[in-house]
């Protein structure tokens, strides 16, 4: 009978507290909280996720041939300087394949990965539809969740607080719109 290297690995609790289980809310909190000051103190800006989005966007459009100097968003020095300075030099951007890459690693180490059959073209459409106006309205907001409401708040800003309550008001409609509509 063959031992594959992985099964003692499975049942050490360690292994199971670290990357199979959970981790507590108040632990992620402290976590998140350690990662803003972090990146407050390292980069002198707090810590956002779809600013450098939208350079990606930006940078792909450019490599197809098309310009966004005349773009309002890009029109600042800074955000102008940003797009020339390239990919491996915007630090939000390294953030940003290090979230992607840190979650599909905890995925995989917690045996949750999964692809899913697609139920409908509702589910689809549904999909979607959401990215769009969850990717236009964190741009119009200025910020996602991160940028606009975690760092909002952390930096004692007024606005972080109106950005929490009408993301609680927009996720009650749009769950309603979704049962709706789309299942």
């Amino acid at each position: 009978m063959s031992v594959k290297p992985f099964d003692n690995l499975k049942n050490n609790k360690y292994y199971k507290m670290w990357f199979k289980d959970a981790f507590p809310y108040i632990t992620g909190a402290v976590l998140l909280s350690v990662f803003q000051i972090f990146t407050l103190a390292s980069t002198g800006n707090p810590w956002g996720v779809s600013g450098p989005l939208a350079n990606w966007g930006a940078w792909i459009y450019e490599a197809f041939g098309g310009s966004v100097d005349k773009w309002y968003y890009f029109s600042s020095e800074g955000a102008r300087a940003t797009l020339e300075n390239g990919f491996l030099n915007d630090g939000g951007s390294i953030r940003n394949i290090g979230i992607i890459a840190g979650a599909l690693l905890a995925t995989l180490m917690a045996s949750q990965f999964k692809i899913k059959k697609i139920k409908n073209k509702k589910q689809v459409a549904a999909a979607i539809l959401g990215g769009l106006l969850m990717g236009y309205g964190a741009r119009i907001g200025f910020g996602c969740n991160i940028g606009a409401l975690y760092s909002g708040i952390a930096s004692f800003s007024l606005s972080g607080w109106v950005y929490a309550a009408f993301l609680f008001i927009g996720a009650y409609f749009g769950s309603r719109l979704l049962v709706k509509f789309f299942m």
